[in-house]
C-alpha cells in the first residue's frame, strides 16, 4: 500500500508545527513578545489586503456587468429577442420531451 501525497503533506505540516513550537518554547520572553507582535502585524496586513481585494473584485465585476451588457446591446442590438427565442425554444423543448 503506497503513501499518499496527503499523508506526506500532513506529516510535513506536523513536523513544521513541532519545530515551530520547540523554537517558540526556547525563546526568551522578550523574543516571544516581539514574535507575537510581528505575527499580529503581518496578519493585520493580510486582512487589509484581503478586504481591499474583495472590494476591488466587487467593483470590477459590477463594472464588467454594466459595460458587458451595454457592449452586447451596442454590437448585437437584438440580443434580448434572440435570448428570449433561445430560452423559449429550450423551455418548450424540455416540456415536450417530458410529455
Amino acid at each position: 500500500m503506497g503513501i499518499s501525497t496527503k499523508s506526506i503533506a500532513t506529516f510535513l505540516l506536523g513536523a513544521a508545527a513541532g519545530a515551530a513550537a520547540f523554537k517558540y518554547a526556547s525563546m526568551t520572553d522578550e523574543e516571544k513578545r516581539k514574535f507575537t507582535q510581528s505575527i499580529k502585524t503581518k496578519a493585520g496586513k493580510v486582512r487589509e489586503e484581503a478586504e481591499t481585494g474583495a472590494e476591488m473584485a466587487k467593483d470590477y465585476f459590477s463594472e464588467l456587468s454594466r459595460e458587458g451588457a451595454a457592449s452586447l446591446k451596442e454590437h448585437w442590438s437584438d440580443i434580448e429577442q434572440y435570448l428570449r427565442n433561445l430560452l423559449g425554444k429550450k423551455n418548450s423543448g424540455s416540456a415536450n420531451a417530458s410529455v
